[in-house]
């Protein structure tokens, strides 16, 4: 493991041609999928909870859109989002992680792309994002959420939308955010772009709102009938 402290020179040098190696691994695989919103939550819920639904259907919701719906590739909130999309033909990715105790990938992946480094995927899962959908999850998940607010409120990526799905379930954070502004340790600014609803058609239709005329993705988003695209733009 390299983050456990100073290794041989050489050891150093071989993780940094590691590290290139995956990022451009990514690169070249993310590169043609199109404009993504990626949905982040637990691995852990069954299709029978309502946070699954939620996310299944929000996902249908942004494919019917024209964007791709990108995920952890893993089982949970994971697969219903992935799910989702294929429910409408919408593209559906995965940027998987190779852990100790692996789970699978879920069976409704157009494109799996498999990384060793958490940071690396987070690299991409931001790159190629115009929007995230943020579900019901634990540590994983709300550090997926920080890194984004972080880079938002740091001017390192353009400011997007963050949705965070499941009013009750995010309720505390959103008192915890609102301190945070009282307190000064954050603007009101900061929050602009942060909609928190359980409402999936609210959702789908903030993200369009704020994404489409901003980054210029009408004719992105538009089949290409020349190609034989169907409506909901799928790419497989």
């Amino acid at each position: 493991m390299f983050l456990r402290g100073p290794r041989l020179r050489r050891r150093e040098l071989g993780t940094i041609f590691r590290v290139g190696r995956e990022l451009l691994h990514g690169f070249r695989r993310l590169h043609f999928v199109g404009p993504c919103v990626t949905v982040f939550g637990s691995a852990r819920l069954a299709e029978t909870e309502p946070a699954y639904v939620m996310a299944r259907s929000t996902a249908a919701l942004l494919g019917e859109l024209g964007f791709t719906i990108l995920s952890g590739g893993g089982p949970g909130i994971m697969e219903a989002a992935n799910r989702g999309a294929k429910d409408v033909g919408a593209m559906s990715v995965g940027c998987t992680i190779e852990l100790p105790n692996e789970q699978a990938s879920n069976p409704y992946l157009d494109l799996e792309v498999s990384f060793d480094h958490f940071f690396i995927r987070k690299v991409m899962m931001v790159k190629y994002s115009y929007a995230f959908v943020v579900m019901q999850g634990g540590f994983g998940t709300g550090d997926e959420m920080f890194e984004a607010l972080t880079l938002i409120q740091t001017g390192k990526i353009e400011q997007f939308p963050v949705v965070l799905m499941g009013v009750e379930y995010w309720g505390n954070l959103v008192e915890q955010l609102e301190e945070m502004v009282r307190s000064g340790m954050i603007s009101r600014g900061d929050l602009d772009l942060l909609l928190v609803t359980d409402d999936p058609s609210e959702a789908a239709s903030y993200i369009q709102e704020q994404t489409v005329q901003r980054f210029g993705l009408a004719d992105r988003l538009r089949p290409l009938r020349v190609l034989g695209e169907p409506a909901t733009r799928s790419r497989r």
